[in-house]
C-alpha cells in the first residue's frame, strides 16, 4: 500500500508499505480524513522518539472499516468510525490499574507512529477494535470528527488533571489546538477567570469564543508578572501547560498559588531536565502539584466527546483552518504543521 512515512531523522516521504494484518480482536480501516499533529513534527524533526526508518506517520484520523477480526462484536465492514490517537490494550494490568494509556509500559498505549505504523497509509490497523473505535455520529463532518482523535481528548485531559473547581482562576499556556480545547474544557468545568496565553490573532479570537475571559501575549513582557498583575499578586489556582518549553514549568510554579495544581500535556520533544524554583515551590513544602499525562484513548471517551459535540457544548471543527482534498495532500498538510503559517490552527486532509 502507499503510505507517508518518516524515512529517518529530518526526512519524510512516500513509501510502499505492507498492508496491515487483522488479528481476531482487531480492525483494518481505510482513512476518510487525516490530520497531522505537532507530535509528528517532534518525531521527525526533533528525534523525540529516536531515529526511525520507514515508520508510517500519523495518529489522527477518521476511518471506514474494511475488515474485522473474528471476535469483534460491535463493528462491521462499511462502518464509519472515530479513531483515537491512543489505542490501549484494554485487558492489560495497567488498564485495570486505571492507566490504560500506559498498557504494556510507559506510553505504550500510544501505538500509531510510535510502536507500529500510523494512519497515514491507504489502510491502517486498530488493535482491540471494540474497545478503541467509536461509531461516527450522524451529522458530524469529517473535519470535526478528526479533531476528536487527539485535540479534544488531550485538551480535556489537561483540565481533568488540573482538577478545576467552580470559581478557580486558570491559566492555559499555549493556545494552539490542544490549548484551545483545554480552554473549552476549563470553561465547562467552571473556571472563573480563565487566561489564555498566546500571540497569534486567530488563536486569541478562538480562545475568547471558547470561554477565555482574557488573553495574555507572552511577547508583551514577562508572563509571570503579567499573570500576577491580573490577579492582584495572588496568582492562579491552576495552570495548564499546552505549549511552551522546559522553562515553562519554572513560570508555572511561580504563577500558581500554594495548594495549586499544574497540569502538563505538552509533548516535550527535547532537553533532559526542567527546573523547579526552590523558593516559589515553598522550599519543597508549598503543596504545588505537577502532573503530566497522555490522553486516555478508547471508545468511551470518543463517545463522551461526541455527546458534548451533539449537545452543543464544544465545537472542535472551528480548530480547522486549512482543508485539503486527496490522500496525496498529506505531505503538504504535514509541512503546514511544521512551518505554522500565521493563519494556521489545524490542517485536515479529506480523503
Amino acid at each position: 500500500m502507499k503510505a507517508y512515512a518518516m524515512l529517518g531523522l529530518n526526512n519524510t516521504g512516500w513509501i510502499d508499505a505492507e498492508r496491515p494484518v487483522c488479528g481476531p480482536l482487531d480492525a483494518i480501516c481505510k482513512p476518510l480524513a487525516l490530520a497531522p499533529c505537532t507530535s509528528d513534527v517532534h518525531t521527525v524533526w526533533e528525534g523525540a522518539i529516536g531515529d526511525r526508518h520507514n515508520l508510517v506517520l500519523g495518529h489522527e484520523g477518521v476511518g471506514e472499516v474494511v475488515e474485522v477480526g473474528s471476535l469483534v462484536k460491535d463493528f462491521k465492514v462499511g462502518d464509519k468510525v472515530l479513531v483515537p490517537a491512543i489505542t490501549p490494550d484494554w485487558n492489560s494490568v495497567e488498564a485495570q490499574a486505571g492507566f490504560a494509556q500506559h498498557s504494556g509500559g510507559m506510553l505504550s498505549g500510544w501505538k500509531f507512529s510510535n510502536i507500529k505504523d500510523g494512519v497515514f497509509g491507504e489502510f491502517f490497523h486498530v488493535n482491540d477494535a471494540d474497545g478503541n473505535l467509536a461509531h461516527l455520529p450522524d451529522g458530524m463532518d469529517l473535519a470535526t470528527a478528526s479533531m476528536l482523535s487527539d485535540m479534544v481528548p488531550t485538551g480535556f485531559l489537561a483540565a481533568d488533571m488540573a482538577d478545576i473547581q467552580f470559581g478557580d482562576k486558570v491559566v492555559v499556556v499555549g493556545i494552539g489546538p490542544v490549548g484551545l480545547m483545554a480552554v473549552a474544557a476549563a470553561a465547562i468545568r467552571g473556571a472563573s477567570d480563565l487566561f489564555g496565553v498566546g500571540s497569534r490573532p486567530d488563536c486569541v479570537a478562538l480562545a475568547k469564543e471558547f470561554g477565555a475571559t482574557d488573553t495574555i501575549n507572552y511577547r508583551d513582557g514577562d508572563l509571570v508578572e503579567q499573570v500576577l498583575d491580573r490577579t492582584g499578586g495572588k496568582g492562579v489556582d491552576r495552570v495548564i501547560i499546552a505549549g511552551g518549553d522546559l522553562d515553562t514549568f519554572d513560570q508555572a510554579v511561580r504563577m500558581v498559588k500554594a495548594g495549586g495544581k499544574i497540569s502538563n500535556v505538552n509533548y516535550l520533544g527535547g532537553g533532559d531536565y526542567f527546573k523547579i524554583p526552590r523558593v516559589e515551590w515553598g522550599v519543597g513544602m508549598g503543596h504545588k502539584q505537577i502532573i503530566g499525562g497522555l490522553m486516555l484513548g478508547g471508545r468511551l471517551r470518543m463517545e463522551q466527546y461526541s455527546d458534548l459535540w451533539r449537545a452543543g457544548r464544544i465545537n472542535p471543527g472551528k480548530l480547522v483552518t486549512h482543508t485539503l482534498n486527496g490522500f496525496d495532500k498529506v505531505e503538504e498538510a504535514l509541512f503546514l504543521m511544521k512551518d505554522k503559517p500565521a493563519d494556521l490552527i489545524k490542517p485536515v486532509v479529506i480523503i
